[in-house]
């Protein structure tokens, strides 16, 4: 999976309108960072490119369903 180019968080667009989504940006620097939309200058997450690819794929396998 590419990574996204830096710059601005995107949200998946399932998400809609909402705002209740969870937000991602790539970073040259930090990796990957997360955070919540409700909390733009909230905390973050980050993930080595690594990490967030073996999420992602655990996400598909239906691994972290609810």
């Amino acid at each position: 999976m590419p990574l996204l180019p830096d710059g601005p968080f995107v949200r998946a667009s399932a998400c809609g309108e909402g705002s209740n989504c969870v937000e991602v940006r790539h970073d040259t620097r930090d990796g990957i960072v997360v955070r919540d939309s409700k909390d733009p200058d909230g905390p973050t997450l980050q993930f080595t490119p690594q990490q967030w690819a073996d999420f992602l794929t655990e996400v598909r396998r239906g691994r972290h369903d609810v």
